[in-house]
């Protein structure tokens, strides 16, 4: 029997993947080193990869399957498991590995962290050293007596912290604080680790001693007994149930119905309460706040790790799966990867996923270096204090703006790799359609992406003012200084390059985005006076301004990741500076492109010239496309970590996707058939006859 010449030759898909691997125009390996930070994290992720991977209890194959309750239990095996090794092993050891788990699962990241990085953080960043002392004796630390969850969310109120309604009241007489939910919005909602796991929380609630309200401080109050793990007298707590994603952490109401608290209690590392009622309050309130960037910071690392699975996926199997041929009488079918307008689909995704990668450093560093300064005031005034305030502002402005981007352009990215799947990215095994479930919540906790954009660009605002008075712009704004010295009348210089080599380099390109977020933040801080000249307050008119001040913050928050990207290229070493420079440029480019009415405006590039970026786009996917897979596998994530039969390094993802579904659905009789199906299908169509009529029988 000979085959029809006609028919299409089925590639294998090995040998298909092998053949993206052959001649990479760079080092893998050294990129992969120049991603982690240093050799010695990579070869520490690959451990500690290794070691989820061989461990039964991490098996992540069969979480689809799994029921709400499986997979709570679990998540609380996986607890019991890490708590020792997260205390008792150096800490760098242990931010490695939660990165590492955050990707593969989320869950579970997010119940381990509510206690480690929500709870003993608020101790770390608000407690004295002497309450912080107690409740490592408690063994808040170690999780030995003591489990944490974050009262901050309530039914009513997520994002308005100082609205809070929850009520702590200071009772001179017993030297206790009383704390109480007034109203059912005052009830907190949404608290991970409440609806089975935690022994205490800290509570947000609103201060009130004598009478007056010292606004919103934190509060340990013990919801359960340690011992018998009932509820503690006016605590009541219950379940929220299934959610959108991450179903592995707990999360339920709780409400408090005058429950005291000793009066140490109080995280009273910046606002005291003597026992004498006396309220001492810090010189700068503000203070307090530094530590809750963290979580922020922390997402703009998370958003480019989760990109960098869902990327990986969707670019191993577009070098494997063909769809049509040329038309040649047993041709192979084409690669998916070799479709320019698949190039356009992914390759762009991909310098995104680059840029998240160096900002999210960047931004780590700024935040360690944020809470050393802070950390080193103690009773300090003056220029010291000054200095540290506006490093505050501009970190909190500067991860506000990428906590929001980041996310929303890692959620775009995991959806558009799950559509570029086909078919197969809408089932549950091959790894994208919960990716998106789970990470989904980044775009609303630790900040509505809309009210932290916001929040961003009021600051850009402000601190535009601040400079026409006089005042120092900092580095991530000094293209703000020709607008400062026109008095905030921005005239740009049209760009005179016309070739699509001109326009995308990185130069212009960084000149570029300058001109129009200095557009942008001109016009925000326009909108704002006319506000005030309408007679508005400055809060109403900023009010006002909101449209504008969430653009102005769009646009520079693109240029700090591309300018970001732009440094490390020029620090990264000789061999990969290539292809950095080459993802950096199409980063700018398709961004420009993609907002090209902005830089019509704002008069830097003409019409023709955005055409040629758009020329350059096009000749950077078909350049990239060469090195996709290589880039993936600098990301060095194992099968185990991929978790998805489609993104396997070794490109046999039809066998192993078939085999992955069969097992975990084996075959086996109807469960319903006789019930339901049985009698569908031999239900009879004859209708029943109604009563003989009188009229009939005449």
């Amino acid at each position: 029997m000979t085959l029809d010449a006609n028919i299409p030759q089925v590639a294998d898909p090995k040998a298909s993947i092998a053949e993206e691997r052959k001649a990479p125009s760079f080092p893998i390996r050294e990129l992969t080193y120049w991603l982690d930070g240093d050799k010695k994290v990579t070869e520490l992720k690959e451990q500690i990869m290794l070691e989820l991977e061989r461990d039964p209890l991490w098996r992540v194959s069969d979480h689809p399957n799994l029921t709400l309750a499986e997979t709570r239990e679990r998540a609380m095996k996986k607890i019991r498991r890490l708590a020792d090794q997260a205390t008792s092993r150096p800490l760098e050891e242990t931010m490695v590995r939660m990165s590492i788990i955050s990707v593969v699962d989320p869950g579970f990241w997010t119940r381990f962290g509510v206690h480690f990085g929500l709870f003993f953080g608020a101790l770390q960043g608000q407690a004295s050293p002497a309450q912080l002392a107690y409740w490592m004796e408690k063994g808040a630390f170690t999780m030995q007596g003591v489990t944490g969850c974050f009262g901050m969310t309530e039914l009513g109120h997520g994002s308005n912290v100082a609205g809070l309604e929850t009520i702590a009241t200071f009772d001179p007489n017993t030297d206790e604080f009383i704390v109480h939910s007034p109203t059912i919005t005052a009830t907190k909602w949404w608290i991970g680790g409440a609806a089975h796991t935690a022994t205490h929380c800290a509570v947000y609630a609103q201060l009130l001693v004598g009478g007056k309200r010292y606004g919103t401080k934190t509060f340990v109050v013990q919801l359960r007994d340690t011992q018998t793990f009932e509820l503690m007298p006016g605590v009541n707590i219950g379940d929220l149930g299934k959610k959108m994603g991450r179903d592995q952490i707990d999360n339920g109401w709780i409400r408090f119905t005058h429950v005291r608290i000793p009066r140490s209690h109080m995280l009273m590392k910046h606002t005291k309460v003597m026992r004498s009622g006396e309220v001492i309050e810090p010189p700068l309130a503000q203070l307090a706040y530094g530590a809750l960037i963290q979580g922020r910071v922390s997402m703009v690392g998370d958003s480019a790790n989760v990109a960098k699975r869902a990327l990986t996926i969707a670019t191993r199997y577009a070098s494997v799966r063909r769809q049509f041929s040329d038309g040649t009488p047993g041709a192979l079918e084409s690669k998916l990867i070799d479709y320019p307008i698949h190039q356009h689909r992914l390759l762009p995704l991909m310098a995104q996923t680059f840029a998240m990668i160096f900002a999210a450093r960047e931004m780590n560093t700024s935040y360690m270096q944020l809470m050393s300064q802070l950390n080193e005031l103690g009773d300090s005034k003056g220029a010291a204090v000054d200095a540290a305030i506006k490093n505050l502002k501009e970190t909190h402005a500067t991860s506000a703006g990428l906590k929001a981007f980041c996310t929303w352009m890692c959620l775009n990215i995991i959806d558009q790799c799950r559509q570029s799947l086909g078919g197969h990215g809408y089932s549950a095994y091959t790894g994208l359609s919960q990716a998106y479930s789970d990470f989904a919540v980044h775009c609303t906790w630790e900040g509505d992406n809309t009210i932290l954009t916001l929040q961003c660009g009021r600051y850009l605002v402000a601190t535009a003012l601040d400079a026409l008075k006089g005042q120092p712009l900092p580095e991530n704004l000094a293209y703000l200084k020709d607008a400062i010295k026109s008095g905030m009348v921005l005239e740009t210089k049209p760009f005179s390059g016309k070739s699509a080599a001109e326009v995308s380099s990185l130069a212009a390109l960084k000149a570029a985005w300058s001109s129009v977020a200095a557009n942008a933040i001109v016009n925000a801080v326009r909108d704002f006076k006319a506000g005030v000249a309408k007679g508005l307050s400055k809060d109403n008119a900023y009010e006002f301004s909101s449209a504008s001040r969430l653009h102005a913050a769009r646009m520079h928050t693109y240029t700090y990741l591309l300018h970001r990207f732009v440094a490390q290229v020029e620090q990264s070493p000789a061999a990969l500076r290539p292809i950095l420079t080459l993802l950096a440029q199409l980063f700018g480019a398709h961004s420009a492109v993609q907002h090209s009415g902005e830089f019509l405006q704002a008069g830097f590039y003409s019409g023709a010239q955005i055409e040629a970026l758009k020329v350059f786009v096009n000749d950077a996917c078909a350049q990239i496309r060469k090195d996709a897979v290589p880039l993936t596998d600098a990301f060095d994530y194992s099968d185990y970590i991929i978790n998805s039969p489609l993104g396997r390094y070794d490109g046999d993802v039809y066998e192993k996707y078939f085999e992955l579904v069969t097992s975990l659905n084996p075959q086996k009789p109807v469960p319903y058939f006789d019930s339901l199906i049985r009698p569908l299908l031999e239900r009879t169509n004859e209708s029943q006859p109604g009563p003989e009529l009188e009229i009939d029988q005449e």
